[in-house]
């Protein structure tokens, strides 16, 4: 059987594109060159799927949620917070599994934090 070899991209609507591609760049450092080529440290990725009843993502109108790994989750934070950005005031710990952050990007999107354990 053939089998996927990982995530091979994620797509974001947005009303700005070179805006909210901006927004990635400049606080989450997120390095895409001009075709959105990105290459990401080697680490674990997670595929999971949640009930529909959810609240795990924000809103329930958001029908995915984009998971970054992270070195360090608390200097992360404080980053994004002072970038002015929409980070939630609450952190998970999962213990064997590592700790939690949100931030909501311009656009409206939850986007998932992880410090792996």
């Amino acid at each position: 059987m053939e089998r996927v070899l990982g995530i091979g991209g994620y797509f974001i609507r947005a009303a700005d594109p070179a805006a909210l591609s901006a927004w990635y760049r400049d606080c989450l450092g997120l390095d895409a060159d001009e075709n959105g080529l990105w290459r990401q440290g080697a680490g674990l990725t997670v595929f999971a799927t949640f009930e529909t009843e959810t609240d795990y993502f924000g809103s329930r109108v958001q029908q995915t949620m984009l998971n970054f790994r992270v070195r360090d989750l608390d200097a992360m934070l404080a980053q994004l917070r002072a970038k002015g950005a929409d980070v939630a005031g609450e952190t998970q710990d999962m213990e064997g599994v590592g700790r939690f952050g949100w931030v909501t990007d311009p656009e409206g999107n939850r986007v998932e934090l992880w410090q792996p354990a």
